[in-house]
């Protein structure tokens, strides 16, 4: 499952996730960055390159963010 990035960017955008992804699959949705789900290859360096701790695989997303995985589908124009 590809990782999604939730919440706690929204504000921070923090580049350090950007920066470490080998397939350059992390954009800026605006408020926030999200993870292209197609381009994703779940390698999981990202997710302690966050400084705020935002980055999730998508069956380990907490229940408050949920909506996160459809929000970044929509990020990616899959939805």
């Amino acid at each position: 499952m590809p990782h999604v990035i939730v919440e706690p960017c929204i504000g921070t955008k923090d580049k350090s996730c950007v920066e470490v992804c080998p397939v350059e699959c992390i954009y800026d949705g605006g408020d926030q960055f999200y993870i292209h789900p197609d381009e994703c290859i779940d390698c999981g360096a990202c997710v302690p390159a966050c400084p705020v701790s935002a980055i999730y695989p998508e069956e380990d997303v907490p229940e408050q963010w949920q909506d996160y995985i459809a929000k970044n589908r929509k990020l990616a124009g899959l939805e």
